[in-house]
């Protein structure tokens, strides 16, 4: 473009007063502000929060949905697969209340008939096929899938069970959502007596230094060398099986990598200016830690606290499973799926919405510790 063109009065010179020099412009954001802007930013994390939210509302609010309770029977109702009202039309989704599976025999004929033996049905009257392969008289060479219509052969077409039931005739819907309520309850006492133990314990070894924590470092080593598995067991067999004794168990040795992780952060943080004036103000010992130097490392607790959860989570579904946890009828994420795991074969279902709500579980707490530590680390700001 030609300068000579253009007009002169586009170019006004920038009118500055003294007054507004050094006006800031952006404004002023603590560092809490400034992580959450931060951790919005961040499509996983905020995932992980939405995920855990809906999950704590229907822990707490499903097993009000229905009339059914935790421990309602009924042997009649055994087994049943799952069945949503306004989703039996959408036969993939697998909640239409009818039980699918393909059989093989030599003829199409002889693997209707092991559809019917498996179901326990005398005709066809609530079972459908549709045919594979028709086969051509060889061993397992016809192939024919099943539908068997387990609410319409039992005339309970106006009862819906929206996770199916047990083997006892127990509604899954309920007792998932309780059983999640008594898991996040194990997870979250743990972590915060963790967190608490840890933090104290931590902070107090790194800031006294010397022989105090000499030996309170020997103490963590000897912890850390016993297996944590071998101790849990040996606590729960001590004890009586039950909520507190695993929540006892847990914490015996869980605060450890708390503690060494606060103990770091503290020694990295005690020799530095501000420290030094608090003590020269004639600041005591308990107020530098509690208000200086603990809140300087809360960024790393909160991010290892969200690493704990899903662990006692696991930890707990893993005591439960192999018999060691939360004994019969009481309900967590571990029993459901080890009563699921013994008829994984014939009732999946039994099995599979424990285990969907646990893997959700684990998977949200762990972006979300992924996007807090992305955000509570100021090397991260962009």
């Amino acid at each position: 473009m030609d300068k000579e063109k253009l007009n002169k009065d586009l170019f006004v010179p920038a009118k500055k007063g003294k007054d507004t020099s050094e006006d800031i412009r952006r404004p002023s954001l603590s560092y809490w502000q400034d992580a959450w802007i931060r951790l919005r930013k961040n499509a996983g994390a905020i995932f992980g929060i939405v995920t855990l939210i809906l999950i704590g509302v229907l822990s707490l609010a499903g097993p009000h949905f229905n009339q059914y309770g935790l421990d309602d029977q009924d042997l009649g109702h055994s087994r049943m697969p799952p069945r949503v009202q306004g989703l039996e039309e959408i036969s993939w989704l697998g909640l239409n209340g009818n039980k699918s599976e393909i059989f093989e025999a030599a003829t199409v004929e002889e693997a209707k008939e092991r559809a019917l033996s498996r179901w326990t049905q005398t005709d066809y009257e609530y079972v459908t096929f549709d045919v594979i392969s028709e086969g051509n008289g060889t061993e397992n060479s016809a192939r024919v899938e099943g539908n068997f219509d387990v609410y319409a052969e039992k005339d309970m077409n106006d009862i819906y069970y929206w996770f199916g039931t047990d083997t006892l005739g127990r509604d899954l819907f309920t007792r998932v959502w309780i059983g999640t309520q008594i898991s996040l309850l194990i997870a979250l006492v743990a972590a915060a007596i963790d967190m608490v133990v840890g933090v104290a314990y931590g902070g107090i070894s790194a800031y006294y230094g010397g022989r105090v924590d000499n030996i309170m470092q020997r103490i963590i080593e000897i912890l850390v060398g016993i297996p944590n598995l071998v101790v849990v067991i040996l606590m729960i067999m001590i004890l009586e099986p039950g909520i507190l004794s695993i929540i006892i168990a847990l914490t015996i040795t869980g605060w450890t990598g708390m503690a060494r992780i606060v103990r770091g952060q503290v020694l990295k943080l005690k020799n530095q200016e501000f420290v030094l004036a608090s003590r020269t103000l004639g600041s005591s010992n308990s107020r530098i830690l509690t208000k200086h130097l603990i809140p300087n490392t809360l960024g790393m607790i909160i991010i290892n606290t969200m690493f704990t959860i899903p662990s006692a989570i696991f930890f707990e579904a893993f005591l439960s499973f192999i018999g060691l946890g939360l004994q019969a009828p009481d309900a967590s994420l571990g029993t459901l799926i080890n009563d699921g795991f013994k008829s994984l074969q014939i009732n999946p279902h039994i099995m599979i919405f424990p285990a969907i709500v646990i893997s959700l579980i684990m998977i949200g707490f762990n972006i979300l510790a992924d996007g807090l530590r992305d955000a509570l680390d100021p090397k991260m700001r962009e």
